[in-house]
């Protein structure tokens, strides 16, 4: 992410490599794009769940999801494949600025062109916000991947309304270590943005 020319001198003042800082930011948005990836293999596998007259693992046959429970699982897997492109694009765009704004004293000047580049591409305004953006689609597309997974438990193992032990407990284990995923990268990932925001 950008680092404002105020902060930048602090860190400088203070003895810090900025190319240090901005190769940690760099590293930091490719391991952003590669867990995306992953998810994206997650979505796929999900996909080939939905299909029609799938029976569960259940032999009550009042376990066996309908097809409104796979209607939403091509739903929420498909916004959240959607969630996840987004924010590898964000990251992406962004490193690429990054690289551009280490160089741009290089770069042959179209008048125009070069406007657009200062004032907007290469503004700590933008790089925040498509930081903001890459963290936020990947924190929503993580939701709606664990909320196609549960529609996943209840095709294969049992609807939750029928009462099954075996898609309870997986439910509840897959929410709870989610929802502690979520609440170990939030806070650090929201200390990027604020930490890389201008002073006055």
């Amino acid at each position: 992410m950008m680092i404002p020319p105020k902060k930048r001198d602090e860190l400088e003042g203070e003895g810090a490599d900025y190319d240090e800082i901005i190769d940690v930011h760099l590293t930091a948005l490719d391991d952003l794009v590669n867990v995306n990836s992953l998810f994206t293999i997650a979505v796929f596998i999900g996909m080939s769940v939905a299909s029609p007259n799938q029976h569960s693992l259940e032999i009550r046959q009042e376990c066996d999801a309908g097809p409104l429970l796979s209607k939403r699982l091509i739903l929420y897997e498909v916004v959240s494949f959607a969630c996840f492109l987004l924010s590898s694009l964000s990251a992406k765009s962004l490193k690429v600025l990054i690289n551009l704004k280490k160089i741009k004293r290089k770069i042959k000047r179209i008048p125009k062109v070069d406007r657009l580049f200062k004032d907007v591409l290469l503004s700590e305004f933008w790089g925040r916000a498509l930081l903001a953006l890459s963290i936020v689609a990947s924190f929503v597309g993580i939701v709606l991947l664990t909320m196609s997974m549960a529609n996943v438990i209840q095709i294969m193992v049992g609807k939750l309304s029928c009462g099954s032990n075996y898609a309870q407990r997986s439910v509840l284990c897959l929410v709870v270590i989610v929802i502690t995923a979520l609440l170990l990268y939030a806070p650090s990932m929201l200390y990027v943005v604020i930490a890389t925001a201008p002073r006055d």
